[in-house]
């Protein structure tokens, strides 16, 4: 029988509330690497149409949330946080390579904060990875990419700062 998104987040909510801090989110890279690995729950849950951006469930109580992602072409966002929160990258279909960054500054009220690189990596399908608050981290698709996530709050009602990019010599 296919997962559901009600299963699956009851499961979420579960290991987050069993395992308190870092072991509950690792836990839910296992569940998330878990449900790719199910065809059925990511065709229903990431389908054809599915915009850059949409929440399929939000915890009432803990306020984590779950959402799909579809990329019809290249994308690249800059180094960010998630502020106050995680968040898990899910890999459903295509590759992301990410970049991890060093926090050289945070930002500061309308100065961007600066941020060194010092790892690519490359997500495929099936891969899940955690970002704890305030890793600097950044996505790159080059081409058309499906993702299931999860963010420790919904992060529309969350205001993050910028970070700039800096090279080794500007350090």
């Amino acid at each position: 029988m296919a997962l559901t998104l009600e299963a699956f987040a009851a499961q979420c909510k579960a290991a987050l509330q069993d395992h308190p801090g870092t072991a509950g989110r690792e836990k839910l890279c296992t569940l998330v690497r878990e449900a790719l690995k199910d065809a059925d729950f990511v065709a229903a849950q990431i389908p054809e149409g599915t915009p850059e951006r949409q929440v399929i469930y939000e915890d009432p109580e803990l306020g984590f949330t779950v959402l799909a992602h579809a990329y019809a072409g290249a994308k690249t966002s800059g180094p960010h946080d998630h502020g106050p929160t995680w968040a898990i990258y899910g890999q459903a279909a295509g590759e992301t390579v990410m970049s991890d960054f060093d926090c050289i500054s945070r930002p500061d009220g309308l100065k961007s904060g600066k941020a060194l690189r010092v790892r690519d990596y490359t997500l495929r399908p099936g891969d899940a990875h955690l970002y704890e608050p305030g890793v600097i981290h950044a996505p790159r698709r080059d081409g058309p990419t499906r993702l299931l996530r999860i963010e420790g709050l919904n992060m529309d009602r969350v205001k993050r700062l910028p970070y700039s990019e800096v090279q080794a010599a500007e350090v």
